[in-house]
């Protein structure tokens, strides 16, 4: 990458080149950034974390750690209090050196402005002009403890892949979530209409009983019963099509004016009187129009169906009057054969009887063959899905081993695919309450044992020998296990419930790695701000880096690491070791004092111009510096 040094429409990577604060604690402070190594100093009380906080607002707002609910509500108070009811400004240019201006007030979506300050239609929260990295203070500790903070570390590295796999996910999870709530009332319906079905074979075994036994059609008794059982299957066809028109036109009739009544409902709260008022009746007056039309449409299309149903009715008058005449010639063989007479009313009423569950049979065989067809729609998401969660995985696993390769051996990244088992134990914990089990201690033998589809499909076949022997369940929970989790959505839930990968970030010690959970404080430092300090055109906000480490370590890393990046990655540090502004040779340095009621930007210049700033803040004063100078001096 070039150095992106110059800010002249031609930068190479994204910058913040100032932030504006109106308003507030900072009111009128104006820090101008540098595009290389940018330190903020000053005494305690001064803002600085604020600056870092309000930097991390604007661009779409905090972000919270797993477990850190209060850490977020510190950060939400500190803006509420520092910030008030005023706002902050970020002048941005992007990688091709196009400059906007991000505005955003407290408890407000930030606003994108053109270089001319004219709104644009641009959003931060789909990527945007520009993404940063930010870490407050005891948060990159923070990270070495939480795994799922650790894998959203890793993906800032691919932020673009990531985030398009993520959203293909997305949308397959919605896909199956619909899917399944498809499939448990199809099942259901499939299993009342097979129970209702059940007396069709004796219904059918009594009809035969009625024929003739020597097999003859005695004056054509039994053809008469046969189209008179036609004749009812006529009249339910014609009845239920016309009782579904009449249904459809209601429905439609139902639809009309729903657009007109929307447009009442949003401008119903005196938004027409503003500065606005034209744009607000245009916008009006378009919805409205669509709404006009839409019920134009809608009125024909009931008139259309209400003529229809009218057709249909009216040919059922002649279908009936033949349906009568078929009545009086059937009766007239019926009364050439007493037997037959006496047997017609049971008869009769044993064919509508079949015709009624003939008619529940195509209905189950429609629902079977429709799902069937969502079971093969499930399958394919799922296979879908497994491809996609792969792919993630794949490019993790890549950016796991770069982040290895650039640690010089001292740092191992490594990532486990679906190796979270949380979310899983969760749902299985849901699943399983209220049913006299200890819940958690099943959940925790299932999850070991058995991966998520494996364990529906051991639920599907009852298989309670598998529950015994390989998740070490007795014999009891094994039997509610598949009693709880067999007819009920948890099962379709299984199938696609996610499974996140696992990171894993090492630090040699000795001889050994040593995982970043088991570390000392400093040691989780050192292990996880290398990783923030690799090359990335995102720029990087960290308040105070220093914190748990010493300085022997700032000076042979950190400040290294910035001699480094700098020249193609922005760097904004809160700190108070004089180290990082003046080995790391900062650009820009921005020093803050305070009074009881506001805080400004005192200074801001080179190092050599902070000079005494720096020497007095971070070095203790001049005195100070004087004796460790003589002390040191006269060791050497």
């Amino acid at each position: 990458q070039s150095n992106p040094s110059q800010l002249d429409g031609t930068a190479s990577t994204p910058l913040i080149k100032a932030i504006r604060i109106v308003g507030g604690f900072l009111d009128g402070a104006e820090i101008d950034l540098s595009t290389g190594l940018n330190c903020i100093i000053g005494g305690r009380g001064t803002g600085k974390t604020t600056v870092l906080e309000l930097v991390r607002f604007v661009f779409a707002g905090p972000t919270t750690l797993e477990g850190e609910g209060e850490s977020s509500r510190r950060v939400e108070s500190l803006l509420a209090h520092n910030l008030g009811g005023g706002r902050v400004e970020a002048t941005v240019a992007t990688r091709d050196g196009i400059e906007f201006v991000v505005t955003r007030s407290f408890g407000e979506e930030p606003i994108v402005l053109d270089a001319d300050r004219k709104p644009t239609e641009i959003s931060l929260r789909r990527g945007g002009i520009l993404q940063v990295d930010v870490y407050s203070q005891n948060e990159i500790e923070s990270i070495a403890d939480c795994g799922s903070s650790q894998l959203a570390l890793l993906d800032n590295f691919e932020t673009e892949a990531i985030e398009k796999v993520s959203e293909e996910i997305r949308s397959v999870e919605h896909a199956l979530d619909t899917n399944a709530g498809t499939i448990g009332p199809l099942q259901s319906q499939i299993a009342s209409l097979a129970e209702e079905l059940a007396a069709l074979p004796s219904v059918e075994e009594k009809l035969k009983g009625y024929a003739d036994p020597g097999g003859k059609d005695v004056d054509g008794v039994d053809r008469a019963h046969t189209l008179k059982a036609l004749r009812d299957r006529e009249k339910r066809a014609v009845s239920g099509i016309a009782e579904f028109l009449s249904e459809y036109a209601v429905a439609l009739s139902e639809v009309r004016g729903r657009i007109k009544g929307g447009v009442r409902e949003a401008f119903a709260d005196g938004v027409r009187g503003g500065p606005n008022a034209q744009a607000i009746d245009t916008i009006r007056k378009i919805v409205g129009d669509c709404g006009t039309e839409v019920d134009a449409a809608l009125a024909s299309c009931v008139d259309l169906v209400k003529r229809t149903r009218k057709a249909v009715l009216s040919a059922d008058e002649d279908l009936s009057l033949a349906h009568d005449q078929q009545e009086l010639d059937f009766q007239a063989i019926m009364d050439k054969h007493q037997k037959a007479r006496s047997q017609a009313a049971e008869r009769s009423r044993l064919e509508r009887l079949r015709n009624d569950l003939l008619a529940k049979q195509r209905t189950r065989d429609e629902r079977i063959r429709r799902l069937e067809d969502v079971l093969s729609e499930r399958k394919e998401l799922l296979e879908r899905l497994s491809d996609l969660r792969n792919t993630r995985f794949a490019i993790r696993r890549g950016i796991a081993e770069r982040i290895t390769g650039a640690m010089s051996g001292n740092i191992r990244v490594t990532v486990t695919e679906a190796g979270d088992r949380r979310h899983y134990r969760r749902l299985l914990e849901d699943a399983l309450r209220n049913n006299r089990l200890k819940q958690g201690v099943v959940a925790d033998k299932l999850t070991s044992a058995f991966w998520p589809a494996q364990l529906a499909e051991i639920i599907r076949a009852g298989d309670l020998h598998r529950l015994v022997n390989e998740a070490e369940l007795n014999s009891e929970q094994a039997q509610k296990v598949v009693e709880a989790l067999k007819e009920s959505k948890a099962l379709l839930d299984l199938e696609s419930v996610e499974l996140s990968d696992l990171p894993r970030i090492e630090l040699k010690v000795g001889d050994e790695f040593r995982e970043s959970q088991r570390l000392s404080k400093g040691q989780k430092c050192t292990t996880i701000l290398p990783i923030l300090l690799l090359e990335s055109e995102r720029p990087l906000l960290i308040d105070q880096p220093e914190d748990n480490i010493d300085n022997g370590y700032i000076v042979e890393c950190v400040v290294r690491s910035i001699a480094r990046i700098k020249a193609t990655r922005q760097l904004i540090f809160v700190t108070h070791n004089p180290n990082i502004p003046v080995l790391g040779d900062a650009e820009r340095v921005f020093v803050l004092a305070a009074d009881e009621r506001k805080a400004r930007v005192a200074r801001q210049g080179t190092v050599d111009e902070c000079r005494d700033e720096i020497v007095s803040l971070l070095e203790g004063g001049d005195e100070a510096f004087r004796c460790r100078h003589e002390r040191y001096g006269g060791r050497s």
